[in-house]
């Protein structure tokens, strides 16, 4: 059913005069974005893009956008399989590292003149109009949640199939919405005329706000593939290092951002100490901040610490062979994971997993990367971003909440310490990615007679 969206002259108005702002605050925007190149050159670069002037061979291809590297990792089997099924892409991103990732994961498709990867247009109808006319896209599908209203409402303006992959609607996001100017955000969300869910309590909330066709499928990431060369990588080094439960244990922090720190900086300390106490074995650290840009500073601040740190960069080539000169692993208190794409080596070389942005009220980053690894996972009191599957991994017991960082460092000495913890929470892990594998062929199932009905 193709009705006119935004149905009421209210909401019309107001994307209207939303849109005469966006248009008066542009000039700030281009200069954020320029200022925003100093640090990283690819927001200076493809400007042509981001004003809709895209130039492509595909015919009629599958718009798929990815506000983030970590929305499009997530949607890359999805990417995949309408690929395999004979569709071509078209993948736009906002940031550098999202076009960079989804230009290296779709490189051979890309080579092939199957995919290809841009900006998306600034929030302007011109822009978007100018994008789509280029394009000639068979539909538009957003991924997780999007709501940016002359995206939307263009996309629709000029009879586009929309739909939305991979979608969750947070609790925290949706009690904003209908609160807040009048529920103008929720009143977006009916724009889709398909939406592909992780969960059912998401699909409910996504009812609530008027969407009509919404599927509940799961979510992609796990099917996600995992990296052997990082896998074999971090497998030679436990041997070489003698690392492991028994002999010298290691604790991951992955995605650690701004604000965690100094608190997991105070965790490691805690742990340290706990299991000197049991007599046990010292652990060793696998620290990865979510940012490049901030690698130089964790690093400054791990030996302002008294944390005996060594860098990836340093330690290893891009083949993970040891570079000279010579380190003493034994000594060392942490491993700083200053490299990108390369998650599934840190996480493997562990046997526990802390996720960041869980000790900072920004709702925790993915923790399904470590539960494919069948790694015991833990997070803070913020995990409003990971709803799914977070509700469902912590009701199987694979995931554990900490509201503190005393009880998180209580928590991961107890896992590495008691008789048969470790052994139980890897069996665990182990059943609940089993069980919630499968999302891409659900997506497809849904997906592939939608789009041929158009």
């Amino acid at each position: 059913m193709n009705s006119r969206f935004p149905s009421s002259w209210g909401m019309r108005l107001a994307i209207g005069l939303y849109q005469a702002i966006w248009r008066i605050l542009l000039p700030v925007f281009l200069a954020f974005l320029w200022q925003r190149g100093k640090r990283e050159p690819l927001y200076r670069q493809f400007w042509a893009e981001r004003w809709g002037q895209v130039q492509t061979s595909l015919k009629n291809p599958i718009w798929v956008h990815s506000a983030s590297m970590g929305e499009f990792r997530g949607v890359a089997p999805l990417v995949r399989a309408l690929l395999a099924a004979g569709y071509p892409v078209m993948v736009t991103t906002l940031t550098p590292a999202g076009r960079s990732s989804a230009q290296k994961l779709l490189e051979s498709a890309i080579a092939q003149g199957q995919a290809q990867v841009a900006y998306l247009p600034f929030e302007w109808r011109g822009c978007v109009e100018r994008f789509i006319r280029h394009v000639q896209p068979r539909c538009a599908m957003m991924t997780e949640i999007d709501t940016w209203p002359v995206l939307l409402t263009t996309i629709r303006g000029v009879g586009l199939p929309l739909c939305m992959a991979n979608a969750q609607y947070p609790k925290k996001s949706i009690e904003r919405d209908l609160k807040r100017w009048w529920g103008f955000r929720a009143k977006l969300f009916p724009a889709y005329q398909l939406v592909m869910c992780k969960s059912e309590t998401h699909a409910e909330r996504f009812r609530q706000v008027g969407c009509t066709q919404v599927e509940v499928v799961g979510e992609t990431r796990f099917d996600l593939p995992v990296s052997a060369p990082q896998i074999e990588a971090a497998s030679h080094w436990v041997s070489q290092w003698q690392l492991g439960l028994e002999q010298r244990p290691v604790i991951a922090f992955a995605s650690a951002i701004e604000g965690e720190d100094e608190q997991f900086i105070q965790a490691m300390r805690m742990v340290q100490h706990r299991l000197a106490d049991a007599l046990r074995p010292k652990p060793l650290f696998v620290y990865v901040p979510r940012s490049p840009q901030r690698f130089d500073a964790v690093h400054k601040l791990l030996l302002q610490s008294g944390l005996k740190t060594l860098r990836r960069s340093q330690v290893f080539d891009a083949s993970w062979q040891l570079q000279p000169p010579a380190i003493d692993i034994q000594a060392a208190d942490v491993l700083l994971g200053d490299s990108l794409g390369e998650m599934y080596f840190y996480l493997a070389l562990s046997q526990a997993v802390v996720v960041g942005a869980s000790f900072v009220p920004l709702g925790a980053h993915n923790v399904i990367e470590p539960l494919a690894l069948k790694k015991p996972v833990m997070v803070g009191p913020s995990i409003w971003g990971i709803e799914y599957p977070g509700v469902e991994a912590m009701a199987a017991g694979v995931l554990q909440q900490h509201m503190n960082i005393s009880g998180l460092s209580q928590a991961l000495v107890h896992l590495l310490t008691a008789p048969g913890a470790y052994a139980l929470a890897v069996a665990g892990a182990d059943r609940f990615y089993a069980q919630h594998a499968g999302a891409t062929a659900k997506h497809m199932a849904v997906l592939v007679p939608w789009l041929e009905s158009r």
